[in-house]
């Protein structure tokens, strides 16, 4: 199977713990965009990428199903939890990865931001910090995290 057809495949999974079905295509749209290689991970870059023929409209409808549609998050993680963990093999055991992942930021608006040390950066400067718990069945495998 290819990672197209498992990324659809994920999708689909991810898709019916939203409620409504207008909103499948929001998060496809979004999770897409953060897979692209680009700089900034904001809607509207993401909107230009993933539909550039028609930029302004898919950035109003990223925009929307970020910001105003009505979906769990807890519900989004309990899915990403499904279909994760039965793929994970644990056979010969489970960790749990920590680490703190800063985002360099310019401004003041983002919750969290502030003048502290970033790993990116390796000094001081204006960031965000994350601390992402990550489950991991071997200590080279990948694992889903939230920011």
């Amino acid at each position: 199977m290819s990672a197209a057809e498992r990324f659809e495949q994920y999708m689909e999974h991810l898709a019916a713990g939203l409620g409504h079905a207008d909103r499948h295509s929001g998060l496809k749209g979004y999770c897409t965009g953060l897979m692209l290689p680009l700089t900034r991970k904001s809607v509207e870059p993401m909107a230009a990428s993933v539909d550039p023929m028609h930029a302004s409209a898919r950035h109003q409808a990223l925009h929307h199903f970020v910001a105003n549609a009505e979906w769990s998050d807890e519900q989004m993680l309990r899915r990403v939890a499904q279909w994760v963990v039965p793929r994970m093999d644990c056979a010969t055991g489970a960790f749990w990865i920590i680490d703190d992942t800063g985002f360099p930021k310019k401004g003041e608006h983002s919750v969290g931001v502030a003048r502290q040390y970033c790993g990116q950066l390796g000094k001081q400067e204006s960031c965000q910090v994350a601390v992402p718990h990550l489950p991991s069945a071997r200590p080279s495998s990948g694992s889903p995290c939230r920011r």
